[in-house]
Order: C-alpha cells, then structure tokens, then sequence
C-alpha cells in the first residue's frame, strides 16, 4: 500500500518534485479544508464587498466545478490503486478515500448552506438600504419644508414685532394697573402718619383701661400694623394662582376689589370705633388684596401685550406702584392728611382704586391666552384679540398661542408641586425666586417703611425728613417712566445688573454717612455735609432701584412661564417676595438698633450675591416668544447644543406648523412574521410617512434639549 501511494504521489508531482511530508491519506484529509478555506475567503470577500446575487451564484458553480474535478482525480487514483498488487492495502484505502469523500461532500453542502444564507442576508441588507435610502430622501424633503416653515415663523414674529399700542389695550393696562396702585398707595401710607397713629394708640389705651401705654408697647403695635401686610400679601399673593386659573384673571381683579374696599373702609372706620385692632385687621385685609394683586395684574399684563411691548407695558407695574407710594407721601404731609384728624381719611382714601378698578375693568376683555390655552375658548380668544388689537388680523397671536399649547400640553396644568418638581421648570422657578428676593432684600423697604426716621436720625429737620421722603417718591415715578423705552431696548437682564450695581455703591455711601455722623458729629460742617452726603446716597439708591429691581422682578418671572406653569409659579414667587417684605419690615428696627450705623451692610452683601447670580444665571428674555424662553432651560443637563434658544425655538414652531399641515399617517400595513427580523426598517412593514418622521423630530429635540 505504502509503495502505491508513493506511485500516486509521483505521478501528482512529476518531475522529481519532493512531496509532502504525509502520506495519500493526509492529503485527501486537508482537501475539504483546503476548498472550505478558499470558499470561505472568496465568501467574505464578496460579502464584504457586497456583490450580487450573480456573483454569489458563479461563486457556487465555481466551487461545485472543482468538487468534479477532485471527484474524478479521485476517481482515477481509485482505479490505478485498483490495478496494483496488493489489493488488501488498497481495499483499506480505498474505504479511507471514500470516507474523506464523504466529509468533502458534507463540507460542500455546508458551503452551499452558508452562501444560501448570505444570499438572504444580502437581500434583506438590500431591503434596507433602499428603506434608509428613501427616509433619507423624505429627511431632505422635511428639512426643506422646515426651512420654508422656519421663514414662515420669522416673518410671523416680525409680524408681532410690528404690532402697536391701541387705545383698547391702553384702556385694559390702565384698569389692570389700578391693582398695583393699590399696592403702592398701602405700602408708603403707614410711613408719614406714624407718630399720629402711634398717639391714637396710647389715647385708645388710655380710655380703656385707665394707664398709659409704655413706648415699647406702641411701637411693637405699630410694628404689628405695619408688617401684617405683608402677612395678607403671603397669603393672597399664594393663593393668586389658584384664583387665576378658577376665575381668570379679569375675573380674579374683579373679585379681589370685594377685599380692596373692605379692608379701607376698616381702616378708615378705625378712629371713629376707637379701636386700633380695626387698623391691624383692615390692613391685614388690604394686604391680601394686594398680594392677588401683584400675582394677577403682570400676570395679566404680560398675556394681553404684545411682544415688542411686552417689556414696557410691563413696568407699567412699578409705575403705577410708584405713583401710588407718591401719592401716599404727598397726601400723608401735615399740610393735607398727615394730622390726627386726618389720618384716617388718608388711609381710607385706599378704597378709591378698588372702587375704579370695579368700574373700568368690566368693559375690559379676559386674558386671550387664558382663553384659548386653558379654557379652549378659540372663538372668545379672537374676539378678545380683535378688540385688544384693534384689528381683524389676529392669526399671527394665534398660531403663537397654539405653538406655545402644543410645546407645554404635558404641562397644561402643573400644580406647585409638580412645579418644583420637574427639572426644566425648577431653574426658570429658581430665578424668578432670587429675583423677587433681589427686590425685597435689596433694603428698599427699609428705605420706604422707615425713610423718615432714617432722614431725622442723619440730621435733617422733621420737616426736611418728610419732604426728602416726598423726594424719594417723586424719584421713583420719574426713573420708572424712564426705564419704560429702555426695558424693549436694553433689555431686561442688563438693567437688572446696573440696577443693583448702582444700589451696592451707594449702599455704602449711606453707611458712610452713619459712620461720619458716628465720627465727626462734633463738627457742625460735617453734619450738615453728612446730612446732604445721606439724602443723595438714599435717592440715588432709589433711582437705581427703579431702573431695575423695582419693576423687573414683576415681569421676568412672569416671561419665565409658559401657560400652564405660570399661576403656580406666580403664586410661589409672590409669596417668597412677601415674605422677604415681612423680614424686612419686621426685623429692621431691631437690626437697626443692634447694627447702628452698618445697619445697610447686610443688605450690600445681598446686593452682591444678587448681582453675581444675576450675571451667571439670569437670561435675556427681550423679544422672545414664551417657547423660547421655555427652551433656555431646556439643557439642564449641561448641554452646549441648545443653548440658543432662539434656534429651537425657531425649530418648534417649524416642526408644529408641520403637523398642522401635514395630512393624517395612514393605517399601518399588516406585520409579515415571516420577515427578517434584523431588518428594523421593515420589522413593522410601515410607511414612512411625514407626520410620523416630523413626530419623531420633535421628540428628538425635547430629548437632546433635556
């Protein structure tokens, strides 16, 4: 046997080649692996290469073309063996070959197995190169209808840019503001007629129980009427959302005048009773009336302006709340109000901006936004835009609206603890709580609840006092009417940086003032320059005051919210601002007394803080819609991606609008179980179609955004 197979490895290498070194046997063992490893290379080489089915096909002729020639060179080894002598050592080898046979054929069928199976691979691959070619295709149909969907939303914005001031939304800001008059009338009241009502308290003592009151006692009394107004602002500036959302905010100012007269005529009932309770009670009654107030009335104000007016409509606000503390301080002189028979009329003369706003504010429309967005009155809402507008042409403001629905429908009514729940909306909350804290612990105040007595104790004349505390009023009112065309023009957050930077200077020009007084009192010169050195630094800390943290808290925290989140996140804001009024105004005269003259250095440390958070985190919100505003918040994760928000926004209302024009997706087509399932395209056999891909585009940018 072992000679024969050396014959048959002379005859496969002729011309004295040297064989191998294993036998016949051997050589037919590595010939399976030898085709399996050739049809292997060329399988992965036209897989990779992602060839055709003919390719694949001439591959397998290929391979069963050399099957039958090994076949027969098999065959014709098999016959020489045949023919040898020893016929007992090629029987067994012949059994061998016909067993490796046996294998080859296998490994053969098992390579027509696996190119069967890329061959189904490779049309399915194709399947889905042709679906990913057509969503490409589609992809670039819907960015090029989002462009001219992104210019449609352009040109509509400017189109809100270009709208005016009417007579109609004139006439509704007037009524709305006769709120936030309330507010500053109630605020600056109790200052001039402090000594009056502090002798009406001792002479009520003194009639009921027959002793006279210790001056602690007054002033702890008088202290309670002043800070429980505050106390009624927490409490209605809380419940404001609730109210806006029951009754809308028309319907909240207009039952909010219901306490408005009350809590006057209390207090204007207050020395004919001979009761002093009466005043507590009333005020406490009045601060509840003005804290709906300062929750409703921006509320109000910012739905029913219009963008580019937006800003300074708003600080309408704190013009009406500066005018209103001018009139209390102009009426409160001894010349007119500021006497013991008169105090009472001055306080109670608070019923009169009730009483207007009762009249003036029916003819006015509710909030269109209100309207449309909460209570899905789309008729009213036009109806009310046409008035305010003064035009027929309202569609603009409506696809605003309906843009700003659709981005918050998950948000249509968030309650305060939803609010401080949710990621995106706990930094717009955030800012707009250091903003309110910014105005109140800023020491203003301090500046408007005790102004006279800071004046006397810097060494001005009572008479001086009141009339430098008149100053302070007339300041604000001419400031506030300035920063009006500046809030649309600078902006809201650059006026609140140099508003506080003014205030942190001359924070410490007035505390320089106490030490000099403290220092130099001796020198009648120096009193006298102090006592200037003390009023301009006071008023100049007013006029900052009203250039930004006076009216900017109002309406930025406002501008912050969308629809949905807006009432609760008021209500929360309000509440944080009244309370800081109530530290500030019950716990200055004892910081006052312990602090002396650094009394205002705790509150140039605020001003800092303030400041810095300001320039860190406070973003501009002039001429944005509120879904943009919305989508500055949406990187709370850090993401650099979208943080132009102008840029998402724009792309919100593209993808919005697409889906109010785009025809409804048809019904899915039935699932072929039969189907390759590692195609994902064809898993569900659907269309494509528009809606769904604009769909999943939206969701991919609230996703990125978060």
């Amino acid at each position: 046997m072992r000679q024969s197979c050396h014959r048959l490895l002379e005859h496969q290498h002729p011309g004295g080649e040297e064989p191998p070194l294993y036998s016949p046997i051997d050589q037919i063992s590595v010939v399976p692996d030898h085709v399996g490893r050739e049809a292997g290379g060329k399988l992965t080489r036209y897989a990779t290469t992602e060839e055709d089915e003919t390719t694949l096909r001439e591959l397998l002729l290929s391979l069963q073309r050399q099957v039958s020639i090994m076949s027969m060179n098999l065959s014709a080894k098999l016959d020489d063996l045949q023919r040898g002598d020893r016929q007992l050592e090629t029987t067994v080898a012949l059994c061998e070959i016909r067993t490796q046979l046996q294998e080859l054929t296998k490994s053969v069928e098992s390579c027509q197995s696996e190119v069967s199976e890329v061959k189904r691979d490779m049309v399915a691959i194709k399947q889905e190169l042709d679906t990913v070619q057509q969503v490409k295709e589609e992809i670039e149909e819907l960015r090029e209808y989002v462009d001219r969907l992104e210019e449609h939303s352009q040109r509509r914005k400017l189109r809100l840019l270009e709208q005016g001031l009417t007579f109609f939304l004139s006439y509704a800001i007037l009524a709305a503001v006769l709120g936030m008059l309330q507010f500053g009338y109630n605020t600056g009241v109790i200052n001039a007629p402090g000594k009056n009502i502090a002798n009406f308290m001792k002479d009520v003592y003194k009639n009921r129980y027959g002793m006279d009151l210790q001056d602690d006692t007054v002033n702890r009394l008088y202290s309670i009427a002043v800070s429980i107004f505050a106390i009624g602002g927490m409490l209605g500036g809380f419940s404001g959302g609730m109210i806006a959302n029951r009754f809308g905010r028309k319907g909240g100012l207009l039952l909010n005048n219901i306490l408005g007269i009350s809590g006057a005529s209390l207090m204007g009932f207050t020395k004919i009773s001979h009761c002093y309770e009466l005043l507590i009670f009333g005020r406490f009654i009045i601060g509840v009336n003005c804290g709906l107030n300062t929750s409703l009335v921006p509320m109000y104000i910012s739905e029913i302006a219009p963008l580019n007016l937006r800003g300074g409509l708003g600080t309408v606000n704190q013009l009406a709340v500066t005018v209103g503390l001018l009139l209390s301080q102009v009426l409160g002189i001894e010349q007119i109000l500021g006497t013991d028979e008169g105090w009472p009329i001055l306080l109670g003369l608070a019923i009169c901006p009730a009483i207007l706003q009762l009249l003036l504010l029916p003819a006015c429309p509710e909030s269109p936004r209100y309207l449309l967005i909460t209570r899905q009155w789309e008729e009213e809402a036009r109806r009310a835009l046409r008035r305010l507008r003064a035009s027929n042409q309202v569609e603009e403001d409506i696809e605003e609206m309906r843009a700003e629905e659709r981005a918050q429908q998950a948000e249509a009514s968030i309650s305060m603890r939803e609010l401080l729940c949710s990621p995106t909306l706990r930094a717009p909350l955030l800012i707009g709580v250091v903003m309110q804290l910014s105005q109140q612990l800023s020491g203003i105040n301090a500046v408007f609840y005790y102004s006279t007595s800071l004046f006397t104790s810097s060494g001005l004349t009572d008479e001086s006092a009141k009339f430098a505390t008149m100053g302070i009023g007339a300041i604000m009112v001419g400031m506030t009417l300035v920063s009006l065309p500046l809030m649309d023009r600078t902006g809201r957050r650059t006026l609140h940086l140099y508003g506080l930077g003014g205030m942190f200077i001359f924070s410490i020009f007035i505390t320089i003032s106490f030490l000099i007084k403290e220092f130099f009192g001796y020198v009648q010169e120096m009193i006298d320059w102090m006592s200037y050195l003390s009023v301009v630094s006071t008023l100049s800390f007013v006029v900052f005051f009203a250039v930004g943290p006076g009216s900017i808290p109002w309406l930025i925290t406002a501008e912050l919210f969308s629809q949905g989140p807006r009432p609760s996140a008021m209500a929360i804001a309000v509440l944080v601002n009244w309370m800081a009024n109530f530290v500030v105004g019950i716990g200055f005269p004892s910081m006052k007394a312990l602090l002396e003259n650094y009394t205002f250095l705790p509150f140039s440390v605020f001003l800092a803080i303030f400041w810095i958070f300001t320039y860190k985190k406070v973003p501009e919100t002039k001429n944005k819609t509120f879904e943009e505003i919305l989508a500055l918040f949406r990187n709370s994760n850090g993401r650099d991606s979208f943080r132009d928000s102008r840029l998402y926004g724009s792309m919100m209302n593209c993808v919005n609008a697409l889906e109010q024009q785009l025809p409804p997706p048809p019904p899915p087509a039935p699932v072929d179980e039969k189907h390759d399932s590692r195609c994902s395209h064809c898993a569900d056999n659907t269309s494509h179609w528009p809606a769904d891909i604009s769909a999943d585009f939206k969701i991919s940018l609230k996703r990125n955004s978060r």
